[in-house]
Parts: C-alpha cells; structure tokens; sequence
C-alpha cells in the first residue's frame, strides 16, 4: 500500500485538481468546478481545503468551507486509482481536525443517485433536510443534508473511533 501524505491545499495543486475534476467528474458525463472556484480553494481557503498525496501525485481533495460556525462541505473526490485505499479516511481526518471546535454544524449537498456519497453523509450522522431542484441547472436536483450540533455531539464517540477526532479534543 502505497504512503499517504494528507496537507492543507495550496496554490501549486490547481493544475492537478482541475485535471482531476476532468478525469473524477467530466469522464462521468458531470459538470466540473471552474478553475475560478478552484484557484481560490488553492490559493485561499488553506484551514479548510486539503489534498492527499501519494508521492507527487494527488490521490483526493476535500473542499470546504465555513461561514459563521457552520461549515458547508462542497466537494470530496477521490481517483479511481485510490478508491478503497483510506484516502476518504485521511481527508475526513484533516477537516475533522481543522473543524472540531469551530463549528456547530456541516452541511452537504448530493445528486439523489450517489449512493456513495450519501451513504458517507448519513455514517458521519447527517440528516436529509430537503431537496433543491434546478441547483445547478434545470434538471439538476440536489439533496440538502446536515448535522446540527446535537448530532455532531451523538457521533463524537464514533468520531473517536474512526481516529477523526482525538479523545483530548472531545473531553474539552
């Protein structure tokens, strides 16, 4: 198994990321990120966008930001290369820690047909709040998921478990 390093994002990524974008969400007939988007994940949202890394090569990304003391989780992809290989696991790890005391809740927003996705969503403790029609696009429907602070309060032994969190984070 190949050794991972996980680190916050930065600006030299941005080509990697939008060749991934390509190769993870457009060879699957989705939409991609603009690299508008993207360079500013790269070049200033560094607390709360990370990579992991094998070798000189970007295996994954999470995406994600805060507003007040809630924290929206706009993307997680992953190679195809690196699926089943724990590099969700490390990602989760770095948000986790960059999060676990400046929020009261995370939101999420899937398409209805990513099992995967909602499938993560729903384990971390996040609840379907409602669906959004036409969120991109007509057509193109999305389901709105969160976990309020009493969820992300239920999960934390789980969190623990997972080694998302250390238990010295959560007794404070």
């Amino acid at each position: 198994m190949s050794s991972y390093k996980t680190r916050p994002m930065r600006s030299g990524d941005f080509a990697q990321i939008m060749q991934l974008e390509e190769q993870i969400f457009a060879s699957d007939g989705e939409s991609v990120l603009g690299p508008y988007y993207v360079r500013l994940c790269c070049d200033f949202f560094h607390d709360t966008c990370f990579v992991v890394e094998s070798g000189d090569r970007i295996a994954g990304y999470l995406l994600c930001f805060l507003r007040g003391r809630e924290a929206y989780c706009t993307t997680l992809a992953v190679h195809p290369d690196y699926q089943g290989r724990r590099v969700v696991l490390q990602l989760l790890r770095a948000i986790a820690g960059a999060l676990h005391d400046r929020i009261d809740g995370v939101w999420f927003t899937v398409k209805p047909d990513n099992q995967a996705a909602r499938a993560l969503h729903a384990f971390l403790g996040a609840e379907d709040v409602s669906v959004v029609r036409d969120f991109y696009h007509r057509g193109d429907d999305r389901i709105v998921s969160h976990i309020d602070h009493a969820g992300l309060s239920r999960m934390r032994s789980r969190y623990e478990r997972l080694g998302l969190v250390p238990s010295a984070v959560l007794a404070a």
